[in-house]
């Protein structure tokens, strides 16, 4: 749905800006029109997960801008920066047929201009799990969104929970610089098996992609022990290593139980924390997760 039930609005047409100077002189006009800006960073290669960030942005926003920028910071030498899919094209057709206001796709030249020398750290929560996998990744994250909301100035962001330590730094980086933006955390779309949707999918077929869904049964193992009474972090992630370890094809990289705010590892489940996990099938690189909320005396698990 392009606008909440019962709002008039007329039909735009998406514009496709690829400069910055641009998209910041169309946020400001946006927003001297008093309409309210979100803005939902990609990679492109939209899937059903990113639209749904989408609609949700037009739910709370009367203006939606996309970026689509595959965004080399991000990516550590030996990663897939080169054949990481680039899709634009079918990407802008998803756009316009939802109504989208601005798609920004800019250069990495256009964000990284010659001489470029600042980059982002924010401490204590970017060096562990996907930081301690991928070294110097989230650095390369948190430098592009605080680029992408400089320039866009939205009232709200939108990011997936698939991401989840991603969208804590980010929170934490919007929370120290006084930024003006909420950042929007959404719930994770789903293959039917399970399998958490994203761009790296379409490298995985055949087995390689049944046994994926491996990620998925894991997390479910442990909502069912959560749901049995289990409390120990210890028993409850042995019981996701043992779905991951009975499928060959599926090389675990971490799996942890974390405080929701720090992301420090816990031994017991005290408070809402996240199960978070990373693999790789065929050399395909996957993370889910599930939240664990404390609810009075008892923990609701969302997968």
């Amino acid at each position: 749905m392009r606008r909440p039930s019962g709002v008039l609005f007329l039909e735009t047409h998406m514009e496709t800006i690829h400069t910055v100077v641009r998209m910041k002189q169309a946020a400001r006009e946006a927003r001297a029109k008093q309409r309210t800006l979100g803005l939902v960073p990609t990679m492109g290669a939209l899937h059903e997960g990113h639209l749904s960030l989408i609609c949700r942005a037009q739910e709370r926003c009367s203006a939606v801008a996309v970026s689509i920028f595959v965004n080399p910071k991000q990516f550590g030498p030996g990663e897939d920066f080169k054949k990481y899919p680039r899709t634009l094209d079918e990407d802008r057709a998803a756009l316009e047929k939802l109504q989208v206001d601005y798609l920004f796709a800019p250069t990495p030249e256009e964000i990284y201009p010659s001489g470029f020398r600042t980059e982002v750290i924010v401490q204590g929560l970017s060096d562990r799990l996907e930081g301690r996998s991928r070294p110097g990744h989230f650095q390369g994250v948190a430098t592009v969104v605080l680029k992408l909301l400089d320039i866009v100035q939205p009232q709200s962001a939108f990011f997936g929970r698939k991401d989840a330590q991603q969208a804590r730094i980010i929170q934490q980086m919007t929370r120290d610089l006084n930024l003006d933006a909420e950042i929007v955390v959404c719930p994770i779309v789903r293959e039917p098996d399970g399998l958490a949707l994203s761009s790296r999918n379409v490298f995985l077929a055949g087995d390689d992609r049944r046994a994926a869904a491996a990620l998925y049964r894991s997390l479910d193992s442990l909502r069912r022990e959560i749901e049995s009474g289990e409390r120990g972090a210890p028993r409850l992630l042995a019981a996701l290593r043992g779905v991951i370890e009975a499928e060959p094809r599926v090389a675990l990289d971490y799996a942890e139980i974390v405080d929701a705010e720090t992301f420090d590892p816990v031994e017991e489940l005290r408070k809402t924390c996240y199960a978070l996990l990373a693999a790789r099938v065929a050399g395909v690189r996957l993370i889910d997760n599930a939240l664990i909320e404390q609810v009075g005396d008892s923990f609701r698990v969302t997968l």
